[in-house]
Protein backbone atom coordinates (compact mmCIF):
# COMPACT_ATOMS: atom_id res chain seq x y z
CA UNK A 1 0.00 0.00 0.00
CA UNK A 2 2.60 2.06 1.06
CA UNK A 3 4.74 1.74 -2.10
CA UNK A 4 1.40 2.65 -4.33
CA UNK A 5 1.46 5.86 -2.66
CA UNK A 6 4.88 6.26 -3.35
CA UNK A 7 4.04 5.91 -7.28
CA UNK A 8 1.35 7.84 -7.46
CA UNK A 9 3.63 10.57 -5.62
CA UNK A 10 6.49 10.04 -8.02
CA UNK A 11 3.82 10.17 -10.84
CA UNK A 12 2.55 13.63 -9.50
CA UNK A 13 5.92 14.89 -9.87
CA UNK A 14 7.05 14.02 -13.26
CA UNK A 15 3.88 15.78 -13.99
CA UNK A 16 4.76 18.61 -12.37
CA UNK A 17 8.30 18.27 -14.67
CA UNK A 18 7.09 18.22 -17.85
CA UNK A 19 3.66 19.91 -17.35
CA UNK A 20 5.13 23.00 -15.37
CA UNK A 21 4.91 25.52 -18.30
CA UNK A 22 0.76 24.00 -18.98
CA UNK A 23 0.21 24.25 -15.13
CA UNK A 24 1.60 27.38 -14.29
CA UNK A 25 -0.58 29.16 -17.31
CA UNK A 26 -3.78 27.55 -15.83
CA UNK A 27 -3.11 27.99 -12.30
CA UNK A 28 -1.41 31.31 -12.51
CA UNK A 29 -2.70 34.38 -14.47
CA UNK A 30 0.37 36.90 -13.79
CA UNK A 31 3.07 37.85 -16.74
CA UNK A 32 6.56 36.44 -15.67
CA UNK A 33 5.42 32.32 -15.29
CA UNK A 34 8.94 31.80 -15.90
CA UNK A 35 9.42 31.95 -12.19
CA UNK A 36 6.20 29.93 -11.40
CA UNK A 37 7.44 27.93 -13.68
CA UNK A 38 10.67 26.53 -12.55
CA UNK A 39 8.90 26.84 -8.69
CA UNK A 40 6.30 24.38 -9.95
CA UNK A 41 9.71 22.27 -11.77
CA UNK A 42 11.32 22.50 -8.58
CA UNK A 43 8.42 21.03 -6.51
CA UNK A 44 7.90 18.31 -9.14
CA UNK A 45 12.12 17.11 -8.38
CA UNK A 46 11.47 17.34 -4.61
CA UNK A 47 7.74 15.23 -4.83
CA UNK A 48 9.74 12.67 -7.19
CA UNK A 49 12.70 12.58 -4.82
CA UNK A 50 10.32 11.71 -1.82
CA UNK A 51 8.76 9.11 -3.45
CA UNK A 52 11.86 7.56 -4.93
CA UNK A 53 12.96 7.49 -1.46
CA UNK A 54 9.90 5.90 -0.10
CA UNK A 55 9.70 3.18 -2.81
CA UNK A 56 13.72 2.20 -1.69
Amino acid sequence: MLKLIALIIVLIGVIFIYDARLLSEKWFGFGDQNQATAGIKILGFIFAIIGAVIIL
